[in-house]
């Protein structure tokens, strides 16, 4: 990811609130027969002091991987969105530009007992199920069954980079208009990203 100290991101909560407003994710590795990419929700392991992930692969994935072996990278992308030079002030510079967040989480991922592999199962299921009307829940012999076909793994994350471009860098005018615009119909309509972009703090001027 290219580096600009103007949207870079140091602060771990951040990248924890990332990934649980943002839980499917990218895994990456260097397979055997080069770089290999797949995607699983995630999960933060919320009891631990430090930063990591809890997922699953299905087999045979983890051989592909070769999961346990050597460090991953995992990208947890947030919300993204085009921004249109033409939403901005007078004298701005007129350059498109897209805004997201962003993080990349580098670690090398611990293989978990089928008991724990169970364990994660059921507390995915649990996540996305209780926001739904009618929820249905992990059986416990039904899972056990099921999980015989993955591998838990946990990724404790030495590493990570984060990045948040959002506009902080404009000038207020540039800001106000590029966030209605976003708000407004058409091809660009992004809301919730016009939300995440007014709530970001504007950079303070030199």
């Amino acid at each position: 990811m290219r580096h600009n100290p103007a949207h870079d991101v140091t602060d771990p909560e951040v990248v924890r609130d990332l990934v649980r407003a943002n839980p499917w994710a990218t895994l990456v590795s260097q397979g055997g027969d080069g770089i290999v990419a797949s995607h699983y929700p995630v999960l933060l392991d919320e009891g631990a002091g430090e930063l990591a992930l809890l997922t699953h692969v299905g087999r045979p994935d983890e051989e592909v991987h070769g999961l346990g072996e050597s460090e991953v990278l995992v990208i947890v992308q947030g919300l993204h969105g085009y921004i249109s030079p033409s939403w901005y002030a007078p004298g701005a510079t007129k350059a498109p530009t897209w805004n997201f967040s962003v993080a990349h989480c580098h670690g090398t991922p611990q293989l978990l007992s089928e008991e724990e592999n169970l364990r994660v199962l059921t507390t995915l299921v649990e996540r996305f199920e209780r926001d739904v009307a009618e929820p249905k829940y992990l059986d416990p012999e039904y899972g056990a069954r099921i999980a015989k076909g993955t591998v838990g793994i946990r990724i404790p994350v030495s590493r990570f980079v984060c990045k948040r471009k959002l506009s902080q860098d404009k000038d207020p005018v540039s800001r106000r208009q590029a966030i209605a615009a976003l708000r407004a119909p058409g091809p660009y309509h992004h809301p919730r990203l016009a939300d995440e972009m007014e709530a970001e703090e504007p950079l303070a001027e030199g």
